[in-house]
């Protein structure tokens, strides 16, 4: 009983915006905010990033990994020359990155610790497949598929990060999965000012199956969290996706330049979450 009153206060916080955010992402925060503003320079960006040690120094190895660094381009030493090769797109994703990590950074219990970890490795792998799928098979925005991936399961690392100050809060999946995770994924975004159409497709994941062929944000998501190589550590009952096996399975037989993607992921991935980790 007292479980169920605990995740009912987390709702009813979030519903009420009152999400409880570390003090470590007021930098992030900071810089989502002047990536945001209509009217903001580069000389403002490259001093917001400068602020902040851990975000100048992730900034940089972002844009030294693989899914940034291609045909030879040369190795960015400083901060500026990582704003010129990210833009103002990325880096508002590394900003996000760094919120949603910092989530389940600080948990102190071994297990969700463990939870955590796996999911920010899961979320790296499917940010890079969704990427490379929305570059070449979907034909979404690669950017904007980059930062789905790695906002998409914002509601499971602060869930993770809740109960590690309310133990057994996640015991129980029946309790937590389904609408009331879809509020605290809803609130979370808004507060973060995640676009509309990525919120959207994020929140729209849950008990959505593949179309065939894969079209848009929310199929580019499903068929990267169906071929990352890294399992998501919390429940997926509800995914209708992993009941369609047999269907993606001949799909994907018909179509190998996307299972070929799972290669140049695997390098992406590694090193995505190399620069974002914090």
């Amino acid at each position: 009983m007292e479980k169920l009153r605990d995740f009912a206060a987390v709702v009813a916080e979030a519903q009420r915006g009152e999400l409880v955010f570390p003090t470590s992402v007021n930098a992030a925060l900071a810089l989502q905010l002047c990536l945001a503003d209509p009217d903001c320079h580069d000389e403002d960006v490259i001093r917001k990033v400068l602020a902040e040690p851990i975000l100048a120094a992730r900034a940089v190895a972002l844009a030294n990994s693989a899914v940034f660094r291609s045909n030879g381009a040369a190795l960015v030493t400083s901060v500026r020359g990582a704003v010129m090769r990210l833009g103002y797109r990325n880096l508002y994703t590394l900003a996000a990155a760094m919120v949603v990590r910092q989530f389940g950074a600080r948990i102190s219990d071994a297990g969700l610790r463990a939870q955590a970890e796996q999911l920010w490795r899961y979320s790296a792998h499917v940010a890079s497949l969704a990427y490379l799928i929305g570059s070449r098979i979907t034909r979404v925005d690669a950017d904007t598929a980059l930062f789905a991936g790695i906002m998409h399961e914002v509601g499971g690392f602060y869930l993770l990060g809740r109960a590690d100050a309310m133990p057994g809060l996640l015991e129980d999946p029946e309790e937590w999965m389904g609408a009331a995770q879809e509020i605290i994924a809803r609130e979370l975004m808004k507060k973060l000012k995640v676009p509309e159409p990525v919120a959207n497709a994020v929140v729209s994941l849950r008990g959505a199956a593949v179309s065939i062929p894969p079209v848009g944000l929310r199929d580019t998501l499903l068929l990267a969290r169906y071929l990352s190589p890294v399992e998501c550590p919390l429940p997926r009952r509800e995914d209708a996706y992993l009941t369609q096996t047999g269907t993606l399975a001949r799909y994907l037989d018909e179509h190998p330049e996307i299972l070929a993607c799972l290669d140049d992921a695997a390098e992406d991935a590694k090193s995505m979450s190399t620069a974002l980790l914090v």
